[in-house]
């Protein structure tokens, strides 16, 4: 197994930069192309990740390590952020990485040692998931967004690009 709690961390914590970095103060064009119906932006995208960060993560952390929560994980509704309003990016990215922080911290406050990665919490689908599991499913959501992000927004330019989407391994 590959997992470290201080190398999961390093990408949870530069999650919101990169995002800030990649998407802060872009035109409308670039935040709102999507990959057609039922798919999500990068506005989008930045508001599940929020609504994941009140949600989903923390809640699930606790309901494995702290003593008197049960281990069933709550509720969590993926789809929640298409029902809230429009904001800016700006504020989104400003919310997301102030929660960020917030999660870090808490989550750094809940583990005591080592052996805590081993603890069991129960998922709706799966049934029982470690916690050094679902830290790590963390980490590679942040990613596969980050990802989702920089491909939908390439395939804005697919038509544009001509031949070369022969070489563009983000648009095939």
């Amino acid at each position: 197994m590959n997992f470290k709690l201080d190398e999961a961390l390093e990408i949870l914590e530069r999650t919101p930069k990169t995002l800030e970095s990649l998407l802060f103060g872009l035109s409308v064009g670039w935040l709102h192309v999507n990959e057609g119906e039922s798919t999500w932006n990068a506005s989008e995208v930045v508001e599940h990740l929020i609504e994941a960060e009140k949600e989903d993560w923390l809640p699930r952390v606790a309901s494995i390590l702290v003593p008197d929560e049960d281990n069933h994980f709550p509720p969590y509704d993926r789809f929640a952020h298409l029902n809230k309003a429009d904001r800016s990016i700006d504020a989104a990215l400003a919310e997301f990485a102030r929660l960020r922080v917030e999660s870090i911290e808490k989550l750094q406050a809940l583990i005591q040692d080592d052996s805590d990665f081993k603890r069991l919490g129960i998922h709706p689908e799966f049934g029982e998931v470690t916690l050094e599991q679902l830290i790590s499913t963390w980490v590679v959501h942040d990613l596969t967004h980050i990802t989702q992000i920089a491909r939908v927004m390439a395939k804005r330019y697919q038509k544009d690009v001509g031949p070369w989407v022969a070489y563009l391994g983000v648009l095939n």
